[in-house]
């Protein structure tokens, strides 16, 4: 805003030429070879992936089965019952109002219609986080990286096999961080705040709002959810169930049926032989660390990026240190926080330049031929391991020492960095010489 015409020509002129990088490393060529555009191959062979996830899905015995108990619950209202007789039936009022469509799909039609919206909401995730670091859309990084990501993230699959409506979470969050970075945080609040009515699993994020002072992003975070689970709660009897009988069932991590995927340490921790109240120490204990890492990486704005990755470490902090200690955790869980990191990569000094990102997303590979028994009920302490991992590097990157300036990649609509009006000299400080293909 205020920014003169010929300093955005400029910066446009920049972007088209190419990504502005510190010198001819592997990285940075590599880099450049990604953010360049994917072939129509390229394009159809993606396509073909995520289509192909989704209809073998669409095939399977037990597709959609987390989704049909938001469904159920929808069509109890519909009966005139209460969608929280079921205990299985986890979120707010406002969610069965959010069902009530589906609810009125036949079978046959949601089972081919709710894989490809399951898809299509992490792939909103996925472009969202792609434009808060401006890397065009149709680059080989843009097309190729999200079928590989879906191919070899093994919760990708997962999610869209069950229909979790951690999928809007993942879809919101991205939007809601490109919208913030755009100073549009009313707007962003609105998307958490719809979010949260779906699924009550952004309210973290309203911690982004409150050390930000953006207090009308708040208050949309917070009232939009609150409506409408009043009015979902005035068109069903006994609302008062899901205080009495949903609430306490879910603080308590559920039951034995959700154990075995519970990725949290309060219940990984205890299966390895740690005595429970110990074990939530620990998981709160780091919980605790990974808020204050949150609060001292907003407060580093040395970034010369333009706080993309300010902002985006922030919100990813604040979400892993909650999925510490929400029970449960499932591995589907991180698809909230994971397409925002990766997008990350082409920042250099980024969490995914490291290698121990990648070590950490290890256990989650597919086609790595693990023991059986942590294939199936043991599962969860790879899921543990990855969230601990990620949780740890990311909490490290956040209260290291020192300055950090990074070069950031520019490329075209890309938003002018905000020192500008910094002298030139204190700019290129810590700047290595400038190369452009």
């Amino acid at each position: 805003m205020g920014e003169p015409d010929h300093r955005g020509r400029a910066h446009r002129e920049r972007g088209r030429r190419g990504p502005t990088r510190r010198g001819p490393g592997a990285g940075n060529r590599l880099v450049d070879w990604l953010l360049r555009p994917a072939s129509r191959s390229w394009q159809v062979l993606s396509l073909a992936v995520l289509l192909g996830i989704a209809v073998s899905t669409s095939l399977r015995a037990n597709w959609g089965s987390d989704n049909a108990f938001v469904v159920k619950a929808a069509e109890t209202l519909l009966a005139g019952g209460s969608p929280y007789e079921d205990k299985r039936f986890l979120y707010l009022p406002s969610a069965v109002l959010m069902a009530v469509p589906e609810a009125m799909l036949p079978r046959e039609v949601l089972r081919w219609v709710l894989p490809v919206g399951m898809s299509g909401l992490l792939g909103v995730g996925w472009l969202a986080a792609l434009r808060m670091f401006a890397v065009p859309l149709r680059s080989r990084f843009a097309v190729g990286g999200f079928a590989v990501f879906a191919l070899a993230y093994k919760p990708y699959v997962n999610l869209v096999l069950i229909g979790n409506w951690t999928a809007i979470s993942a879809a919101a969050l991205p939007v809601a961080l490109l919208l913030a970075h755009r100073r549009s945080w009313g707007s962003a609040g609105l998307v958490v705040g719809l979010a949260i009515a779906c699924k009550p699993m952004l309210v973290p994020i309203g911690l982004l709002f409150l050390i930000a002072r953006r207090w009308r992003g708040l208050a949309a975070a917070v009232l939009v959810p609150l409506g409408l689970s009043l009015a979902g709660a005035l068109a069903m009897p006994s609302p008062t169930l899901f205080f009495t009988k949903t609430l306490p069932f879910l603080l308590q991590g559920q039951d034995a049926y959700a154990l075995p995927w519970d990725a949290s340490p309060i219940a990984v921790l205890p299966r390895l032989g740690v005595p429970e109240p110990l074990a939530v120490l620990v998981a709160f204990a780091g919980a605790g660390a990974g808020l204050w890492a949150a609060w001292v990486r907003w407060r580093r704005t040395d970034d010369a990026d333009g706080g993309e990755l300010r902002l985006v470490e922030t919100a990813c902090m604040v979400m892993l240190a909650a999925f510490l200690v929400s029970r449960p955790s499932f591995d589907h869980y991180l698809l909230v926080v994971l397409p925002l990191l990766l997008a990350s990569a082409v920042r250099p000094g980024s969490m995914p330049r490291s290698p121990w990102f990648w070590a950490a997303l290890g256990p989650q590979l597919a086609g790595v031929p693990w023991p059986k028994e942590l294939e199936a009920k043991r599962r969860a302490f790879k899921d543990c391991a990855t969230l601990c991992g990620l949780a740890i590097l990311l909490a490290r990157r956040a209260l290291r020492s020192g300055r950090v300036t990074l070069e950031p990649v520019t490329t075209a609509g890309s938003p002018p960095g905000p020192n500008r009006s910094a002298p030139r000299r204190q700019q290129n400080r810590h700047r290595g010489p400038r190369f452009d293909p």
